[in-house]
């Protein structure tokens, strides 16, 4: 290795892993700030501004090929300013530049390259180009020459200013918009099912062709659709429908490869589009929101299958995910190192998913032959492998495992007890989960993000509400902890958005207070501490003075200020791989109202829906989160205030009764004398509720009638039916 490939840039001095493994590069990269714009104004060079993550697969590709090449590296120093972004850091700056793409070239993804000028106005840019050109794609050194050509050629350079000032004005008109209120049309609901039913794959699931990306904001609207429909005036059986594909779709994945049959929890997506062959990365904010929606279905469906893939999510998270002193990491690679059984000699190189595949001949090896034989006929292993589609190369003689029979298939096929084969099943599983445990590792992004964070203890609580597994409730309530103290100014009541080995850097974002919130909502309505709902009542006023729209409605993405080079504040209108923070806030609003009986927050809720629906009335279903907010604020409101001592028996049996509904928007309450007057500050009713006979006491409430107090958990069963 060279002396330029050892001598590390300005990248060693950031915390980001992202921004870290480009440390090492001979591209003279510039962390996103001051010294960089200054040095391209001062030298009149155009930036080239470079976007990813830790965990993007391309991005490894495009650094190999490209950004460690001296004669690349070179020609990209001569003739740009460099700046690295991570992505997961600076979303809004992702947002504008990936907008910005989009409208150049139809489409964009990761890594995100655009050349900017001084002022930061994008005028070309493109996602991941080869080092050398081939059939209709630019080689990146090429893109690079036209670029500079053009940039020092007065009458072309004059074309691309004029060209970056257009484009900039584009995409501020659409991620700052404005829209017109009116009156809200609930059909809008009708006609986003009709869009999904359109777009689902009747026989392998899922909304989309090949590649297929896990939906859990479309599950989301499904179920709460589903909810709406059966209590709701409609006689048709659009309900069952939307719970039909909901359904399908989580069965699907959770037998498919891009769930870990082994050690649980779900991959990035599938490349193909049978959920077989996945894009191996595993993402915290995927695992949250998918553990919601399989507690959802089971709560709805009661099948052990449903309760059995949110346990080995939960379960992953706390193993792999959890950080020692309580906050939940970001992501692990799709790429490793392959085990030194497979190396042929070389250089070793990372490759997709090797940490995950498997020859027959190990799994033989490691079980034995009979039991080898029943593992792979449950698991579909063939001696050849397994993988149809594999466009690289990465998986020849390798088998991907997914749920190719079911056990009783399996059971009659080699003619023993359903039992006998289940346990037989979960013991290979402990062992193949030991030896691959030996393996070496994808990369670890041990970032902690009070975004995803916020995502991740929601779904926990939600969990230990479920499944009451009180290791759900801990891991919940420490990130909650964590956050609290390494991610919260308690003086100046502002959250940022990451953390990093001691070092908190970035105010935070629409998404870490939304999110936030919204977890701090269920670990309330799981542990009943009222510690979490006054946080998360200051922090949705917080949200809505730094980021609400007072004037149209919605809220953007960051608060004025946010970053003195970008005067844009964007505003999302749609759900993307996580909800939009809008959408999310419009939830929480409704929920916190209940719990404080503010006015404000319905307002926001009226407003906010008004703005965003108007604006989608043609795609409806690109609102996914939002049309649940929409359900939810046009049904009655379901409360449950329950009066009885906390760690009792008889008041655990009563919430058992009450967290095995499924009702949308539902809020549940614990009252007992330690905490009744805190409650009572937000809700002075709560000074009147009394048990009855000095029994746990249930008041549940519809449309703010509350029903005669009840203290048999079968009471209140029928009274939530």
């Amino acid at each position: 290795m060279t002396e330029e490939h050892t001598k590390p840039n300005r990248l060693i001095h950031e915390k980001s892993p992202y921004l870290l493994q480009h440390a090492y590069n001979p591209v003279d990269w510039y962390a996103w700030g001051d010294e960089a714009f200054e040095k391209s104004k001062s030298e009149n060079k155009p930036i080239l501004l470079s976007i990813g993550y830790s965990t993007c697969h391309w991005c490894h590709i495009m650094e190999e090929e490209s950004f460690m090449d001296l004669k690349i590296a070179e020609l990209m120093n001569h003739n740009f300013v460099c700046i690295k972004v991570d992505r997961e850091e600076r979303p809004d700056l992702d947002k504008i530049y990936i907008t910005a793409v989009s409208a150049l070239i139809g489409s964009a993804g990761w890594p995100l390259n655009v050349f900017l000028t001084p002022e930061l106005e994008p005028f070309y840019g493109g996602t991941y180009f080869p080092p050398v050109s081939k059939p209709e794609m630019l080689s990146w050194p090429d893109l690079l020459n036209l670029i500079t050509t053009a940039w020092n050629d007065p009458s072309k350079k004059k074309k691309l200013l004029s060209s970056g000032q257009e484009l900039s004005r584009i995409v501020t008109n659409y991620l700052s918009w404005s829209s017109t209120h009116g009156p809200i049309d609930t059909r809008l609901l009708d006609n986003a099912l009709n869009n999904f039913s359109t777009r689902f794959d009747k026989n392998l699931g899922g909304f989309s062709q090949a590649p297929k990306f896990p939906s859990p904001s479309i599950q989301n609207f499904l179920f709460a659709y589903y909810f709406y429909a059966k209590n709701g005036d409609k006689k048709d059986n659009a309900g069952d429908t939307a719970l039909e594909m909901g359904n399908f779709t989580l069965r699907a994945m959770a037998t498919g490869g891009i769930y870990d049959q082994l050690g649980g929890g779900f991959h990035r997506y599938s490349t193909d589009a049978k959920w077989h062959v996945p894009h191996f990365e595993k993402m915290l904010y995927d695992n949250a929101q998918l553990l919601r929606n399989y507690l959802d279905a089971f709560l709805i469906t009661r099948n052990r299958f449903f309760e059995k893939i949110a346990k080995e999510t939960a379960d992953y998270v706390l193993r792999d995910m959890t950080h020692p002193d309580g906050g939940f990491y970001s992501a692990e690679d799709a790429d490793s190192l392959p085990a030194d059984s497979d190396f042929k000699g070389g250089d070793k190189k990372k490759i997709e998913g090797a940490f995950y595949v498997w020859e027959q001949r190990e799994i033989h090896a490691l079980l034995g032959p009979e039991t080898g034989k029943i593992f792979s006929y449950r698991y579909g292993l063939e001696p050849e492998g397994n993988v149809e589609y594999d466009p690289h190369g990465d998986f020849i003689g390798k088998n991907i495992l997914f749920t190719a029979h079911s056990l009783d298939e399996t059971a009659d096929k080699f003619g023993r007890s359903k039992s006998e084969i289940a346990q037989l099943l979960d013991e290979s599983k402990s062992k193949l989960l030991k030896a691959r445990s030996a393996r070496p590792r994808p990369h670890l992004d041990d970032k902690v993000l009070t975004s995803w964070n916020g995502l991740m203890i929601s779904a926990l609580s939600r969990a230990y509400q479920v499944l009451e597994d009180e290791r759900y409730l801990m891991a919940a309530r420490n990130a909650a902890k964590f956050i609290q103290k390494n991610l919260y100014n308690s003086e100046t009541k502002l959250l940022y958005r990451r953390w990093r080995k001691g070092e908190r850097k970035i105010v935070g974002m629409a998404s870490d207070y939304a999110f936030l919130i919204q977890g701090l909502i269920d670990l309330y309505e799981a542990d009943f501490d009222p510690e979490w709902l006054e946080w998360a009542l200051e922090l949705m006023d917080q949200q809505i003075t730094l980021f609400y729209d007072t004037e149209n409605g919605g809220f953007f993405m960051t608060r004025k200020g946010h970053d003195k080079k970008i005067g844009l504040r964007v505003k999302e209108d749609t759900d993307s791989v996580t909800p939009s923070a809008g959408s999310v806030a419009v939830l929480n609003a409704l929920r916190l109202a209940r719990f404080a009986d503010s006015g404000k927050y319905l307002t926001v809720v009226e407003r906010t829906l008004e703005s965003v629906l108007s604006r989608i009335n043609s795609q409806p279903d690109s609102a996914p989160e939002l049309l649940v907010a929409l359900i939810i604020s046009r049904l009655k409101p379901v409360e449950v205030v329950i009066d009885g001592d906390r760690n009792g028996e008889d008041t655990r049996s009563m919430l058992r009764t009450v967290n095995s509904f499924f009702i949308p928007g539902k809020a549940v309450m614990l009252v007992d004398n330690t905490i009744r007057s805190r409650l009572a500050r937000q809700l002075p009713f709560i000074s009147s509720v009394k048990r009855i006979d000095n029994k746990t006491t249930a008041y549940v409430c519809m449309d703010k009638l509350c029903k005669p107090p009840v203290t048999d958990p079968e009471k209140v069963r029928n009274l939530l039916h």
